[in-house]
């Protein structure tokens, strides 16, 4: 268990260590673009008579008022941080605890205790969450596969429903189809897009994606869209960087069918396992499209990875956005 939630781990731990800079971070970020975005219209635009908009002095902004109002925002924005589907902190006592801490008086708990307990919830919070998901996606999954359209590719895990016909190439294996997706948990929450390419089809080499995901799309032809569902079982687990156990939905496009590269071709036959299970070395921290397995460890930096790269929004554990890639092949 310690290994499957590591991602998990680091974002709760994140999640408390960056909410006192979160504020300050954040808002350097958004002062940032708004200065770019302005020059970028000042720069479209026409000039004018109106003088430009005054900018404080540092008297101004090292003033008593101003330490007020700075001081005040950032109190609302530490407690806007603080805002956890993990744990409910008691905003009376934060404020007690940062008071005590002015005041040189001792925490109610050590560091060791402090980090021991977090641990624990962190661990618990992952067990519930993931039971949680995982009795979801298999009632979803129950109930789907009698709607009307639904095809059921293995019972109870793996599921799809034909959108929109096509009349090309058709997907098979040994070749590289280029795709258009949008993944989304059963909230409709999206994790990942191929939107964020700039809406364009992404080749996807079918010996380096979810088993899920790879069985749902052979025999689709160009043109052809399908809404695949993939139980965690076919999907990631309570492995990676998404919501564990979770229902994966992807909506698909295949864009163009072509064999794939001769050379990839051979190395994927070398390595080729069949659909067994498989396990992730969380201790790697990939990133949110580089699954590593603790087998396939020592080939990472020999491989490339698939491109292009996904977007990067994490870490984010309401909704990442990841890629259906994984760096094993054959499973």
């Amino acid at each position: 268990m310690a290994q499957q939630n590591s991602a998990f781990k680091v974002y709760c731990k994140a999640l408390f260590a960056l909410s006192v800079m979160l504020p300050f971070s954040a808002q350097a970020e958004d002062m940032q673009k708004q200065k770019q975005n302005m020059t970028q219209t000042q720069a479209s635009q026409p000039a004018t008579d109106e003088p430009a908009k005054k900018q404080p002095t540092k008297e101004e902004l090292f003033s008593p008022q101003s330490i007020s109002k700075l001081s005040e925002t950032y109190g609302y924005l530490i407690e806007k941080s603080l805002e956890n589907p993990i744990l409910k902190l008691n905003m009376d006592e934060v404020i007690k605890g940062m008071q005590d801490a002015k005041a040189g008086k001792s925490a109610p708990m050590t560091e060791e205790e402090y980090e021991e307990a977090i641990s624990l919830i962190q661990e618990y919070a992952f067990q519930d969450m993931a039971a949680k998901n995982l009795n979801e996606a298999e009632k979803f999954l129950s109930e789907n596969a009698k709607k009307s359209g639904v095809v059921v590719v293995e019972p109870g895990k793996l599921q799809y429903m034909v959108l929109q016909p096509g009349k090309g190439e058709t997907v098979a294996e040994g070749m590289l189809p280029s795709i258009k997706y949008t993944g989304k948990y059963i909230d409709g929450n999206v994790f990942g897009s191929s939107d964020a390419n700039g809406g364009n089809a992404i080749p996807i080499s079918l010996s380096h994606t979810i088993p899920g995901f790879r069985k749902a799309i052979l025999g689709m032809k160009v043109g052809e869209k399908r809404r695949i569902f993939i139980h965690p079982d076919f999907g990631y687990g309570t492995s990676g960087q998404l919501l564990p156990n979770a229902l994966l939905i992807f909506d698909v496009e295949v864009t163009d069918v072509k064999p794939e590269p001769k050379e990839e071709k051979e190395e994927n036959a070398d390595n080729m396992t069949g659909d067994a299970d498989y396990d992730y070395n969380m201790d790697a921290t990939p990133s949110d499209d580089e699954y590593v397995s603790q087998d396939d460890q020592t080939d990472q930096t020999e491989e490339p990875q698939p491109e292009p790269k996904n977007p990067t929004a994490q870490p984010n554990y309401s909704g990442s956005n990841s890629q259906p890639y994984r760096d094993i092949p054959g499973r």
